[in-house]
């Protein structure tokens, strides 16, 4: 009996690319290729080995053929994803580790493959951090594309010139190279079953700024090819087989949204200022080299935020100083951006780091990690900052360092860099002698002694997501804690106005890059706290520019008073929200309904 097709069906996942697609589905039925477990015998060992690297080298070959058939400049930028899949491919680490399994358990490679790569997910598993945990997601990319080779050959599993017009791809998982090759002229979005915010293929999806929803779970189990579906990249739903009204909604939508677009992008190149004269600087936070275009087209004055932890996790080796220094004189070189702030290591070595040897911790979140990892392992330390400061003679580069928790740490973090300093001097390597350093205000300790850091800094930046959860005790991604996640908790805001004077009365600027200064809702109480920047996906800076310029400053500190006297957190959220409903009732009238 053949089930009915659903109507109107509501699936939720994650928005992570702005836009409504609407169009039939084409759904791309991969699933895990099985594989054969078998032992082999001493004398077809070799074989197995021969046969392994055969496969690497096809995969190679085909990203390689990737990279070449990218038409459009602007999305070429971004083949420093597949460069990255091709670097991690050629790991010796990793390619020894397969091959030296293929000889000591004498099995297949394709065994061999599974064992290994399921031992490095485990261990991204593992992380806490969501940002870090999809970085496992390029693994296992690799692992599929040299399982298909192994086990099918080297056909491509998705016929692209199959695909008709006003296609959504439907699938349990795409990797950057599936996303990247997406024929435009004929898909207008994809939906699939996995995925974050921050993976690459998420990246790459705003890049293409295709419409898209990740994370959602079972849609490949609930659609069938040809049916309609809606996508909804910013509302993070997926609609199945929608009535014509509903539809003919979601066309209205796409509609606003075309034109809410082409305004943003004009605001983009507005000042970020106040009715009345308050200037904030408005930076964006990224990963890679590629996005640095996108910032600078969506208005981003500076950087506030360049995380360095892929070029760690994309190996198993350690990147050396001038690994590290060509990646830097990329950012620094580019003329549009006022300030970039390259934030040191902010991971543990436990998991990522083969070279260095670490012990096993109960909870490495607070235990070894980011400068505390830095100052004791200090050449890992000194091989980053060599290449910061090398790059710094290039360009408007800042030196931030994660995870301080006192004076003492920022006092020998400096010392190190003094030493790379004189080293420099010493070979006549030229690099900027008054590269601004600054700390990231993110653990409590930090915040009640921020009088005492700020002199001896040259910036504070302030990191929300952990300063909540530390100030609060708990963690976000725990459903049964979670909802006392409370960016506007008296005892948070307490803290970063407190840390907002102390730098100002030593003549120091305060940022602020946590997830808090990417919603818009929250601009009026980061006015009123009088921040010097604030920094963010840059995607939504240009409706946060529009909701800066369209406030007072003046209102924006009453505002702040009136939120501090309150004690519920969620109160103070409701106040907020049907402030900025009045205000602004075309962005924020919905929010404040909810």
């Amino acid at each position: 009996m053949i089930e009915e097709p659903f109507v109107n069906k509501i699936l939720k996942g994650i928005g992570v690319s702005s836009g409504i697609g609407i169009g039939k589905v084409y759904l791309l039925e991969r699933g895990r290729i099985p594989i054969n477990k078998r032992s082999v015998k001493e004398k077809h060992i070799d074989r197995e080995i021969t046969k392994f690297r055969s496969a690497i080298q096809s995969a190679i070959d085909e990203l390689n053929r990737i990279k070449e058939t990218i038409p459009d400049a602007d999305v070429k930028k971004h083949a420093f994803i597949i460069d990255t899949h091709m670097l991690m491919l050629q790991d010796e680490f990793f390619v020894n580790a397969v091959i030296d399994t293929i000889k000591n358990e004498k099995i297949n490679a394709e065994w061999a493959l599974d064992i290994i790569v399921s031992k490095f997910l485990a261990a991204f598993e593992k992380v806490e951090d969501a940002y870090l945990r999809e970085r496992g997601q390029d693994i296992k990319h690799i692992y599929d594309r040299l399982v298909r080779i192994l086990v099918k050959g080297k056909k491509s599993d998705i016929e692209w010139r199959n695909i008709s017009n006003k296609a959504l791809i439907v699938a349990h998982d795409l990797s950057p190279a599936d996303t990247i090759q997406l024929n435009l002229n004929r898909i207008v979005g994809f939906a699939i079953d996995i995925g974050g915010r921050t993976s690459h293929t998420s990246i790459v999806a705003r890049a293409l700024e295709i419409p898209a929803v990740v994370g959602i779970g079972n849609i490949t189990s609930l659609v069938r090819n040809n049916d309609t579906i809606i996508v909804d990249g910013d509302e993070g739903a997926v609609v199945i087989n929608p009535t014509k009204e509903v539809e003919k909604g979601y066309i209205l939508k796409q509609h606003r949204l075309k034109t809410q677009k082409r305004e943003f992008l004009r605001i983009a190149r507005l000042k970020p200022e106040t009715k009345d004269g308050f200037k904030l600087k408005v930076g964006a936070n990224i990963e890679l080299i590629a996005e640095m275009d996108i910032a600078v087209r969506y208005g981003a004055m500076g950087i506030g935020l360049y995380r360095t932890e892929y070029i760690y996790l994309s190996r198993k080796t350690l990147p050396s100083t001038m690994d590290h220094f060509h990646i830097y004189k990329k950012l620094a070189e580019n003329r549009a951006l006022e300030y970039i702030t390259v934030r040191t290591l902010d991971i543990g070595g436990d998991k990522f780091v083969s070279d260095v040897e670490m012990t096993k911790e109960i909870n490495p979140a607070m235990g070894l990690r980011a400068i505390r990892l830095c100052i004791r392992e200090i050449e890992l330390f000194k091989s980053q900052l060599m290449g910061i400061l090398r790059a710094s003679a290039f360009g408007p580069l800042r030196i931030l360092l994660p995870m301080v928790s006192g004076v003492d740490e920022v006092r020998k973090a400096k010392a190190v860099i003094n030493e790379c300093m004189d080293e420099l001097r010493h070979k006549k390597i030229p690099f900027n002698e008054n590269i601004k350093i600054g700390i990231m205000i993110e653990v409590p300790s930090t915040c009640l002694i921020s009088d005492l850091l700020a002199r001896e800094v040259d910036f504070f930046s302030i990191g929300t997501n952990d300063l909540i959860q530390y100030t609060l005790a708990i963690d976000r991604v725990n459903e049964y804690v979670s909802y006392l996640y409370a960016p506007l908790h008296p005892a948070v805001l307490r803290m970063i106005q407190k840390t907002v004077t102390d730098g100002h009365n030593n003549n120091i600027e305060v940022g602020l890059c946590g997830e808090t200064a990417g919603e818009p809702l929250y601009v009026p109480i980061l006015l009123g706290l009088e921040l010097d920047e604030i920094s963010m996906n840059p995607y939504i800076i240009p409706k946060t520019k529009k909701v800066i310029r369209g406030l007072e400053h003046s209102y924006c500190k009453e505002l702040l008073q009136e939120i501090l006297r309150k004690d519920s957190p969620k109160e103070a959220e409701l106040i907020v929200r049907k402030e900025m409903a009045r205000l602004f009732p075309e962005d924020f009238l919905k929010s404040y309904k909810e």
